[in-house]
């Protein structure tokens, strides 16, 4: 069973961080992966923690959104700061959720973060649009626990 160290290979690990970058040219959106082994609580409540953890509700605008991966208990959730939950579509993220779990399925595990990703940088950039003044708040790389 796959842990925090090997559930993406270090090129793998380069290419959801290349998708952070790819996303996050077209919005001021902060995108953010965390990846743990266990956590004993529901999947978005620990997002939840992790997402303060991370700082991530320090954003200007609101608009982090941080993609949580368990990795032994197979959990995963996507979680958006106030300014975007207060602007996108009730789906907005069960089907951003759906993409990343296709993919999850089939074990292309980076694969999937990166479509998320994408997916979720695409529909932030109607709502927060990249600015030539825009300042990146937040690291680009994936955390671990």
């Amino acid at each position: 069973m796959p842990d925090t160290h090997n559930f993406l290979s270090e090129e793998d690990e380069k290419t959801v961080v290349a998708a952070i970058k790819e996303a996050e040219k077209n919005t001021s959106g902060e995108i953010r992966v965390h990846i743990e082994s266990t956590s004993e609580k529901p999947p978005l409540e620990r997002a939840q923690e992790v997402f303060k953890l991370l700082d991530m509700d320090a954003t200007a605008a609101k608009n982090g959104v941080l993609f949580y991966v368990g990795v032994k208990n197979r959990s995963f959730a996507i979680l958006g700061d106030e300014g975007i939950n207060n602007v996108v579509e009730n789906d907005f993220w069960d089907s951003t959720k759906d993409v990343v779990l296709g993919y999850f399925k089939q074990g292309l595990f980076a694969q999937g973060l990166s479509e998320g990703i994408l997916k979720a940088g695409q529909r932030l950039k109607t709502y927060f649009p990249y600015n030539e003044d825009d300042v990146n708040e937040l690291p680009d790389t994936i955390s671990k626990s």
